[in-house]
């Protein structure tokens, strides 16, 4: 990082299954400097100590506090204390670390009350009401669940089509020539499944490949195939029945909720989960900036909404909050 050293400032990150994001901030909400890097969740990636020491590698000097993001913590005890561990053993500041949803909830509503619903890779509900009780819904993974998300409709792409190629669903025949032509498949019928096999065994990063994709049952869906509508229709149902969980468990049953996640650019996802769900409210700060209001907390800055706003500023002109973040 360019950031010169002595100038009191914080250090957030947000650390997803995907790519992690780790930026400087000053007292004033201006963005000091970035860096990026790739997925550092402990339940996929084996390679996430290195990822993670390399953002860290030769911060400056003037961090008066960090506040920590990070895919997997709070759920298995032995991957938290690995992830605890480096950071006790990095130890250049205080610092607060949470889950990455946590932060996204945090960023959403200002440290208020809502529910994050996340629909990336995985998928997942943070809550929190007015008393200040927080509660997580979905978060399992792939093995478990991710209902919803971009792996699941990119897992329930691929099911579909070795179905309709099998004969198990013959109404989801309509799904095969043009997903095939998304992957890049040969036209001859006789050659998919050779290329469907060869496909999955040339795959680095499976979970990734498989969210991906997602774009493909988009066009689809927007284009009016039937097979692909119904998988963004049980996609909306699975992610609303999260926000109904978290409004049922908090006994708040008009609950606000905001969305996140990469599974959202879909069009027709969203509209379904909004018929569903209600409108979404839009979000005070992105996940990174939850992360910078943890941190300023930590640190005594006592950030209130005047700060938040010029925060929300700061990330936008630096390319990290609305538009041109997407």
């Amino acid at each position: 990082m360019s950031h010169a050293s002595g100038e009191p400032c914080l250090l957030a990150m947000d650390g997803g299954g995907s790519k992690t994001l780790l930026v400087l901030i000053d007292r004033r909400g201006t963005v000091l400097d970035v860096r990026r890097g790739g997925g550092t969740n402990p339940f996929d990636r084996p390679d996430w100590r290195e990822e993670m020491a390399g953002l860290l590698a030769d911060v400056p000097r003037g961090i008066v506090a960090a506040g920590f993001g990070m895919a997997g913590y709070g759920g298995s005890p032995a991957v938290s204390a690995g992830q605890e561990g480096m950071l006790a053993e990095w130890g250049r500041c205080p610092y607060v670390v949470r889950n990455d949803v946590d932060i996204a909830c945090v960023g959403a509503f200002g440290g208020g009350e809502g529910i994050l619903l996340l629909a990336g890779t995985g998928s997942m509900v943070w809550a929190a009401d007015p008393d200040g009780h927080a509660l997580r819904v979905g978060g399992w993974g792939n093995l478990f669940g991710d209902e919803g998300s971009a792996f699941w409709i990119g897992r329930e792409a691929l099911g579909t089509l070795t179905r309709a190629l099998d004969g198990r669903e013959p109404e989801a025949v309509s799904f095969i020539e043009p997903f095939c032509r998304f992957m890049g498949f040969p036209d001859d019928p006789g050659a998919i499944d050779s290329a469907l096999l060869d496909w999955y065994g040339g795959l680095r990063h499976a979970r990734s490949a498989v969210a991906d994709l997602t774009r493909g049952v988009e066009s689809l869906a927007a284009a009016g195939n039937g097979p692909a509508r119904r998988i963004v229709e049980r996609a909306a149902a699975h992610l609303a029945g999260h926000v109904d969980a978290a409004r049922r468990r908090l006994r708040r049953p008009a609950l606000p909720w905001c969305e996140a996640g990469g599974a959202f650019r879909n069009a027709s996802l969203r509209r379904a989960v909004i018929a569903l769900c209600g409108a979404p409210v839009a979000p005070l700060l992105p996940p990174v900036g939850g992360a910078a209001l943890l941190a300023a907390r930590r640190a005594g800055w006592d950030p209130d909404a005047a700060w938040i706003a010029g925060l929300a500023t700061g990330l936008t002109d630096a390319g990290l909050f609305g538009p041109a973040s997407s």
